[in-house]
């Protein structure tokens, strides 16, 4: 298997790439997706790695911690992106280091990255607005309740409204965990340019590969079999 590498696996969507439109909305979208481009590149500034996450080569590098509300819990507030090591992650630090790191917080309703770094770990980042990445949170749910004995799942919905969310997991029924990027703070710390992006680990929360755009259900399966089948692989090399 590739070890690291960024992939795309099919046709991502970005906020502007839903067909039948007007072309008056068209470029409008269009304009928004270019836009949270440039978002997510100004963010990488000052970072090593730069660009969209999954458009190069980085594998075996930490994820960023962050902390994000429940979507079911109606939890209030937006992700906690800070980091136990504010310099080395390039994120800065609030004056006087008031802010408690991501994987600290004990705010009830929150979901820490950090609790979900003990098996592989597979994250989905998507969003409505401009896109159509529905079905592959249905995708996404069918792998949860294939794999989550093995494996860790988490989505993240970026900046569509609590209640929009909330009807789609009833509508959708979805028991997967879903997590609340309400101003995109985090999906431009982790460089998301597309719905879907998947992000799969390793435990510990050490990135393996990612795949931008959408999946079947045999595709899908089969990178979180690779993942199962890399860790295992990863683990007996670091005995």
């Amino acid at each position: 298997m590739e070890n690291g590498a960024g992939r795309e696996d099919g046709g991502g969507r970005g906020p502007g790439d839903r067909p039948r439109r007007t072309t008056i909305y068209s470029l409008i979208v269009g304009i928004a997706f270019v836009a949270l481009i440039a978002v997510a590149g100004i963010n990488l500034i000052s970072t090593k790695n730069k660009g969209v996450l999954g458009a190069h080569n980085e594998g075996d590098l930490p994820l960023a911690q962050f902390a994000v509300p429940d979507a079911r819990t109606g939890a209030s507030g937006d992700a906690n992106i800070a980091q136990d090591d504010c310099d080395a992650a390039r994120i800065p630090c609030p004056s006087g280091n008031t802010r408690t790191p991501a994987c600290r917080v004990t705010v009830p309703g929150a979901i820490r990255v950090c609790d979900l770094f003990d098996k592989p770990l597979v994250l989905s980042f998507w969003f409505t607005r401009g896109g159509d990445c529905e079905d592959q949170e249905d995708v996404f749910q069918r792998a949860y309740e294939r794999y989550s004995p093995k494996v860790n799942f988490l989505a993240i919905d970026v900046r569509d409204s609590d209640s929009e969310v909330r009807k789609l997991i009833t509508e959708r029924h979805w028991t997967h965990p879903i997590g609340l990027d309400r101003d995109g703070a985090l999906s431009n710390l982790y460089r998301v340019g597309g719905c879907p992006t998947f992000v799969y680990a390793y435990p510990g929360g050490i990135l393996q590969h990612t795949s931008i755009g959408q999946l079947d259900d045999q595709r899908f399966f089969s990178n979180v079999e690779e993942l199962i089948a890399a860790t295992r692989q990863r683990d007996a090399t670091l005995r």
